[in-house]
């Protein structure tokens, strides 16, 4: 194949955007140069300047255009990056949503906005991907042409988050590796071990990451008298992540809204049983007690003894966690994904080059 260069809009230190680039890399030989807003979106003054900084976006892409001359753009996220992608002027444009919609917070004030933007952006892309079957929802309503709609995830990769032998241990092993915001409710997770302490279960609780809530948590847990069972890892390299969650035999993920979660998947990969929120992004992956356990948003109790129904079912826990490495095998293998997505942008600029 010709080699081919790709512009990438989008917050380069994301994971998700990671994986996407380094997969394009790697099998599809493209060359990727980025270009992403400089003002972060942590305070309300910063994120007026971050609005001003977006409407002088498309003149700084068009200078980036000018000198690197992309034959392809590709964007996260429709409601922003997706949008500058659309108005770039470059063919062909791949955009992606980035969770079960992008049109969020939904009470939002700009939400009017936000939605003529979106219809402009899905209208203008050549190809939108929905990481997940919960993403085509809000699609169809919004009537895209689904024609341009490739359903399928990025995958991770399955050598370095590799299956585990698994181990009945005698105390609950549990891991969390969800960013420490609110949407990810790590208050109702301790809540629910604060419960399943007070029974007498004994368990060790690891939380990866970083995050606002941080301090929050750990005097939570100070306050629960279990933060001697409880690590706080902080941010950690991702290179470490795969050790632990081979030493864990329940991966927790409660977050109030939910698309794709490459986590849940590198969770499955590893022999974690999955304990997740009950709500679309989960539903398309855990079916309730079949694979892993589906728990009502902000339900302390339900977690608690959800958890504990796992834990003492060990036979269940086995027989699921085998079904669940071999779904992740054959749905969400990075290299055949990322193969996959990499042969259609090539596709996509030869059709582009010869109309």
């Amino acid at each position: 194949m010709e080699k081919r260069k790709i512009l990438f809009l989008g917050e380069t230190y994301r994971a998700d955007a990671i994986t996407w680039m380094n997969g394009l890399k790697e099998f599809g030989d493209f060359e990727i140069i980025t270009w992403e807003l400089k003002t972060p979106n942590t305070s309300f003054f910063s994120r007026l300047f971050r609005i001003f900084e977006f409407t002088t976006a498309p003149f700084q892409i068009r200078k980036c255009i000018k000198k690197e001359h992309p034959d392809m753009i590709i964007a996260e996220r429709t409601t922003s990056y997706g949008f500058l992608a659309a108005l770039s002027g470059v063919k062909p444009v791949a955009i992606a949503q980035q969770g079960r919609t992008d049109l969020w917070p939904e009470n939002s004030i700009l939400l009017p906005l936000k939605i003529i933007i979106q219809n402009y952006a899905f209208k203008k892309a050549d190809l939108i991907h929905a990481w997940g079957p919960v993403m085509t929802i809000s699609m169809r309503k919004a009537n895209v042409d689904m024609q341009k709609v490739l359903v399928m995830p990025k995958g991770i990769d399955l050598q370095q988050f590799g299956n585990k032998e698994n181990t009945n241990s005698e105390k609950i092993t549990a891991i969390v590796t969800r960013s420490l915001m609110p949407e990810y409710r790590h208050d109702t997770i301790l809540k629910a071990f604060d419960i399943l302490n007070q029974k007498g279960i004994d368990f060790k609780l690891t939380i990866v990451g970083n995050g606002k809530l941080l301090p929050a948590l750990k005097e939570l847990a100070t306050n629960l008298k279990i933060d001697d069972k409880i690590n706080f890892t902080g941010r950690i390299p991702n290179t470490e992540l795969p050790k632990l969650l081979q030493q864990s035999s329940f991966y927790i993920s409660m977050p109030i809204t939910e698309g794709v979660s490459a986590s849940l998947f590198e969770a499955m990969a590893s022999n974690c049983y999955p304990v997740v929120t009950d709500i679309p992004g989960n539903q398309s992956w855990i079916t309730h007690r079949k694979n892993g356990q589906l728990i009502s948003i902000d339900n302390t109790k339900m977690l608690a003894d959800e958890l504990l129904w796992a834990f003492e079912n060990k036979e269940h826990r086995n027989v699921a966690i085998q079904k669940n490495r071999k779904f992740v095998e054959e749905n969400a293998d990075y290299k055949m994904n990322m193969k996959i997505i990499a042969e259609k942008y090539h596709q996509l600029i030869n059709t582009s080059k010869t109309n």
